[in-house]
């Protein structure tokens, strides 16, 4: 079934009176329902390479991170030449291409001494561009993994939609508590505190912590319909909204515990298993 389901496929460019017509060899149709899993059976053969110990994948969908270490920047850059070849002859086996321009790569290190910091990574005999950060499922990642970046963008961004909510539904004194209230919880907090358990520590410093203040007071006065010259901890009490420090605190711990809980469940699951033996006959008990 799946090969008949993956044969005999073609492609169709119709316009006015001219018809082309092309056979597609490669990958399944778009939007099938068992796409996403005969991608995920194909790719899983790029994520079990046999990578050095210094290196791990990671694979969301098709987007792939390839992270190695080493003790300078010499000795990752040549692992990293070599893992990239075997990720070329893989690719080159199953007749994937990969666009070296959508490619970079990014010196994570946090040293002050004086070494190279120019990286001469390639691909298809092609160099990647390095960049000094890089966007991955929302979150922005700097070299120096202080999540600057990544914090005035999400803070930036809030503030816009908080200003443009302001000049189109007139929310300084037109909308009620509870709608003001419900458009935070809904829409500005998500943003402010996605992937919070990755950077739960990044306000700790008071620059970063007093921009994601900022923002949350923006939208405190207006819930509050209070002046300018009120204190935030004040605004707080009188919307009953936690600060934006405990709250991103909140979510990295509550999601520790859940992690926790998932890993105690599958072990204990792993346990019964074990002394559980399948080979004796079942007993009633009266």
């Amino acid at each position: 079934m799946t090969k008949n389901f993956l044969s005999k496929r073609w492609a169709t460019l119709q316009t006015n009176n001219i018809k082309v017509e092309a056979e597609i060899t490669r990958g399944c149709p778009q939007g099938s329902c068992c796409g996403p899993g005969l991608w995920s059976i194909f790719y899983n053969s790029l994520l079990n390479l046999n990578f050095t110990r210094p290196t791990k994948s990671i694979a969301f969908a098709d987007d792939l991170i390839l992270a190695t270490r080493g003790k300078s920047v010499i000795e990752a850059e040549n692992i990293s030449n070599s893992e990239l070849t075997k990720i070329s002859a893989w690719a080159t086996a199953n007749k994937i291409c990969f666009n070296e321009q959508e490619l970079n790569i990014m010196l994570l290190s946090r040293r002050k001494r004086n070494e190279r910091k120019d990286l001469e990574i390639y691909l298809n005999f092609r160099p990647l561009t390095q960049v000094i950060s890089l966007k991955y499922l929302g979150i922005i990642i700097d070299s120096k993994l202080t999540f600057r970046v990544h914090i005035n963008y999400m803070t930036e961004k809030c503030s816009k939609l908080i200003f443009a909510l302001s000049r189109s539904a007139k929310i300084n004194w037109g909308l009620s508590h509870n709608a003001l209230k419900t458009i935070y919880t809904g829409a500005i907090l998500p943003l402010l505190v996605y992937g919070a358990p990755i950077w739960v520590n990044a306000p700790n410093k008071a620059c970063y912590r007093t921009k994601l203040t900022r923002v949350q007071r923006l939208i405190n006065i207006r819930i509050a319909k209070s002046y300018r010259m009120v204190s935030n901890k004040a605004l707080c009490m009188i919307t009953g909204l936690n600060p934006i420090d405990i709250k991103i605190e909140e979510i990295a711990r509550l999601f520790q515990i859940t992690k926790g809980n998932i890993k105690r469940k599958f072990s204990s699951i792993k346990t019964r298993e074990q002394n559980t033996d399948f080979t004796q006959p079942s007993r009633s008990l009266s």
